[in-house]
C-alpha cells in the first residue's frame, strides 16, 4: 500500500510509536512506502495508557505497509545507546529518525522535584541528542538522511499581557526544554547540510489530544486533528537538505504556507486546508509569509 510512494525504499525509526503522534507518523510514513521501525518501552501493554507497539505494527500491516516493532526503554542508558544500531540492523539501514518519545509532568517551578526536571531535560534534549548522534554516520553512508524532532508551541515566549494559562504555570521547564530542542535542531541542521542530512522540528500549532496529553487539556478545549502535523512531518522528511532544513514548523501554519495537500493517515483520503484559529500564538504568523 503506497499512496504516492514518497518514502519508497526509505527506513524510518519512530520513537514513542505505540500511540498518539508517534503512531500517526509511523502509519503515514508507512503509507508512503517507508519501512517503519516503531519503538516504545515494550511491544505489549506496559502501563495504564491505551496503545501498544504490537497494535501499531498490526495497523500498518493491515493497510499494506511494512513495520517492525522494537522495544526500548529510552530511560535505560544501555537500551537508549543501542537503539539506533539495533534498528538499522533489523531493517537494513536508516534514513529517517523521528524523535517523538517523551514524558510530560507539568509543575510550577517552586514545587517541582529535581527528579522531574532532570527527566524532562533527559527526554526532550538528551535522548534526541544521543539518538541523533548515533544516526548521523548511518545516514552519511547512505548519502542522505532526515532527523525530525517533536517541538511544542510552548517553546514560544508567553504573550503579554500574560494569559491565565501562563500565570497558572506548570509548563515552564517543559517549554524550556522544547525551546532548547528547537535551537539544537537549527544548529545541527547547519552542521549536517553539507552531508545532505536534513534536521527539522515540528510542533502542533495549538494542541493535539493524545493519550499522553489528554490529562492536561481541559474538557471542551478545541484541539486540532493530528493529520496536519503528520503531513508536515512527511514534508520535512522527504525533501533534500539543500531545499528544506533547519525549519521550526507548526502543524497548521506550515501546510497552509506551503500549499500542502493534507491526507488521512492511510494516505487515501483528503482533509480540508487548515484554518488558523484565533487562539493560535501570534508569534507563529511569520510562517505564513512563505506563501
Amino acid at each position: 500500500m503506497t499512496a504516492h510512494g514518497t518514502l519508497t525504499g526509505k527506513i524510518a525509526l519512530v520513537t514513542g510509536a505505540s500511540r498518539g503522534i508517534g503512531r500517526a507518523i509511523a502509519q503515514r510514513f508507512a503509507a508512503e512506502g517507508a519501512l517503519v521501525v516503531a519503538t516504545a518501552r515494550s511491544i505489549g501493554q506496559s502501563d495504564d495508557e491505551p496503545g501498544t507497539l504490537a497494535e501499531t505494527v498490526s495497523l500498518i500491516r493491515r493497510q499494506g505497509g511494512s513495520a517492525i516493532a522494537l522495544a526500548a526503554d529510552l530511560e535505560d542508558p544501555a537500551q537508549r545507546d543501542n537503539l539506533v544500531a539495533q534498528a538499522a540492523k533489523a531493517a537494513g539501514g536508516l534514513d529517517i529518525l523521528v524523535n517523538n518519545a517523551g514524558m510530560a509532568e507539568y509543575s510550577r517551578v517552586e514545587p517541582m522535584p529535581l527528579e522531574i526536571f532532570d527527566k524532562t531535560v533527559e527526554h526532550y534534549l538528551r535522548i534526541p541528542f544521543v539518538l541523533s548522534r548515533a544516526a548521523i554516520p548511518l545516514m552519511r553512508t547512505r548519502g542522505a538522511g532526515w532527523i525530525l524532532n517533536l517541538g511544542s508551541v510552548t517553546a514560544l515566549s508567553p504573550s503579554r499581557p500574560y494569559q491565565d494559562f501562563d500565570r497558572a504555570g506548570g509548563v515552564t521547564a517543559y517549554a524550556a526544554a522544547k525551546a532548547a530542542i528547537n535551537r539544537f535542531t537549527e544548529g545541527l541542521a547547519a552542521e549536517l547540510e553539507a552531508d545532505n542530512i536534513a534536521v527539522n522540528s515540528v510542533a502542533p500549532s495549538t494542541a493535539i489530544r493524545t493519550p499522553g496529553s489528554e490529562r492536561y487539556i481541559p474538557d471542551g478545549y478545541p484541539t486540532e486533528p493530528v493529520e496536519y502535523l503528520v503531513e508536515t512531518a512527511l514534508a520535512l522528511c522527504s525533501v533534500p537538505a539543500r531545499l528544506r532544513t533547519g525549519h521550526i514548523a507548526h502543524s497548521l501554519h506550515f501546510p497552509l504556507a506551503h500549499g500542502l495537500d493534507v491526507r488521512t493517515l492511510d494516505g487515501q483520503g483528503m482533509l480540508p486546508p487548515p484554518v488558523i484559529p484565533s487562539w493560535a500564538h501570534p508569534g507563529l504568523n511569520h510562517e505564513l509569509s512563505a506563501r
